[in-house]
């Protein structure tokens, strides 16, 4: 168990200072803290504290290793040395590449004793970059507390992993979703992690690991949901799967039904930021309502607030936040690195703000209206973007779309939609398929919130993380000279 211990103390630590030590903190306490209730302890280490916890159990158990080859036709069960009942997966390459080290190189060259690194439990531990979806990437400070603690708070609330489990999160490495569900959580409940290289998204390589691997927890951004529907899903049968989750950006209804209709699996939506880790969820025991987001996790105050800071009730669109006074939950960043204004502009009396418009329904559960900076006030009236969006999926001629604001010299703004085509409707008639997008979207909104102007692309531009940058096609919809008026 030395080289997992040695290769977590480097990712987490910070400084070297004493010897290691066990501070017990219990997943099913924390899970039931409530906000305003919440110590961070003076030392924390995720290695020493959760990994040498689990590297203690397993030397007692006789649980067995899977080690996935990179060819994934077969799965090799093999021991690590000094662990033999350590139970783990790891995709370890057949085939040396340029700029790769060996892995069982670096297993047998590591030293038998490691001391793990003692940390504060407020100590930096990593940055994150933001995903860029409304704007330059801003580097996102946590500390050993607001990964690590916060991982163990949260490892009951959702996904709700037992040690029999293998998760498969299928992310970007850079995507703070990745270290929380592919590493901190499931090491945290002592489940199996499922690891494949994938240097391109492919739905059809997904489908077929599915197929052949005991995976029976699924994560993904509602993207790689849309790829999967799209294949003739009825070719393969997922025999272990049992439950799914999506985050990044909202799940589209159609998604949803499409998946449930060929699977009989539900997708339950999560909802957090880079700065806030898990904020909202659809656990495994919680009703599924299409195009809702979920409860707030215990530990964090959240509310729907106006202007002034005030909550608002069930019911009322406002700015979705977080709680952060009088107590400051364990979970929230630190702050925008060498950017203390950005920090303080995101605070709104005592919460938060996440930047998102949200809606709370009497069951607690938050609907997501998209981006404060989506929204379109046209002629007086504010029209969040995903409404629109979840419209026009729902025509067969749409495969992705993004709308955002266009300028307009009589009405401001006005509703515009960025279109990608189903290939059989590639051939049709612009101006014939525009008409009858609009149209179907007035039958199924509010009329006013149809798309007055409609462009048809090829592709989306999106982040790493999968998101749709609505700000970068904004921008240079609003560069365009001599605004015309919309239909």
């Amino acid at each position: 168990m030395h080289w997992l211990r040695k290769l977590q103390g480097i990712c987490i630590r910070r400084r070297m200072q004493m010897a290691c030590r066990t501070v017990h903190i219990h997943t099913k306490q924390l899970a039931s803290l409530q906000w305003g209730h919440q110590e961070v302890p003076a030392r924390f280490n995720f290695a020493g504290d959760v990994i040498d916890y689990w590297a203690g159990m397993e030397k007692v158990s006789k649980a067995r290793a899977i080690v996935a080859g990179e060819d994934v036709a077969q799965a090799v069960d093999t021991v690590a040395p000094d662990c033999p009942s350590l139970k783990t997966k790891l995709l370890v390459s057949e085939k040396g590449r340029d700029g790769w080290l060996d892995f069982q190189t670096l297993l047998q060259g590591a030293s038998p004793t490691h001391c793990c690194v003692e940390t504060g439990g407020q100590e930096p531990a990593a940055i994150y970059f933001t995903s860029g979806s409304t704007g330059l990437p801003k580097m996102a400070e946590h500390s050993h507390a607001s990964l690590g603690i916060k991982a163990k708070m949260d490892a009951g609330l959702w996904i709700d992993l037992q040690a029999s489990d293998l998760i498969w999160t299928i992310s970007d490495t850079a995507w703070i979703l990745n270290i929380l569900c592919s590493f901190l959580e499931p090491w945290t409940s002592g489940a199996c992690v499922f690891i494949h290289l994938l240097p391109k998204f492919d739905p059809l390589v997904i489908l077929q690991v599915l197929s052949s691997y005991p995976i029976n927890n699924l994560v993904g951004a509602p993207i790689v949901y849309r790829m999967l529907v799209q294949q003739d899903l009825s070719s393969y049968k997922f025999p272990h799967l049992q439950s799914c989750f999506s985050g990044g950006e909202a799940l589209l209804p159609g998604t949803l039904a499409s998946w449930r209709a060929q699977t009989g699996l539900d997708i339950r939506e999560f909802y957090g930021q880079t700065e806030t880790g898990l904020t909202c969820r659809v656990s495994k025991t919680m009703a599924v309502k299409p195009g809702c987001l979920g409860t707030a996790i215990p530990h964090y105050d959240v509310q729907v607030i106006d202007d002034q800071g005030h909550i608002l009730p069930p019911g009322t669109e406002g700015d979705l936040g977080i709680r952060i006074k009088p107590y400051r939950p364990i979970g929230i960043f630190s702050g925008y690195v060498d950017n203390p204004e950005k920090t303080a502009a995101n605070i709104r009396g005592d919460f938060w703000l996440t930047g998102d418009r949200a809606i709370k329904d009497q069951d607690g559960y938050f609907q997501f209206m998209g981006r404060a900076d989506d929204i379109i006030n046209s002629s007086g009236y504010r029209i969040g973007p995903g409404e629109v969006e979840n419209a026009l999926m729902e025509h067969p001629a749409v495969v992705e779309t993004a709308v955002i604001s266009s300028p307009d010299p009589i009405r401001g703004e006005v509703v515009k939609a960025f279109v990608v085509l189903a290939p059989q409707f590639l051939s049709r008639d612009p101006e014939q398929l525009t008409r009858e997008l609009q149209q179907h979207v007035k039958s199924v909104t509010a009329p006013y919130k149809y798309p007055r102007k409609v462009e048809f692309v090829l592709d989306l531009p999106k982040t790493v993380s999968g998101k749709i940058q609505r700000t970068k096609l904004r921008d240079q919809e609003w560069k365009r000279p001599g605004p015309a008026r919309a239909q």
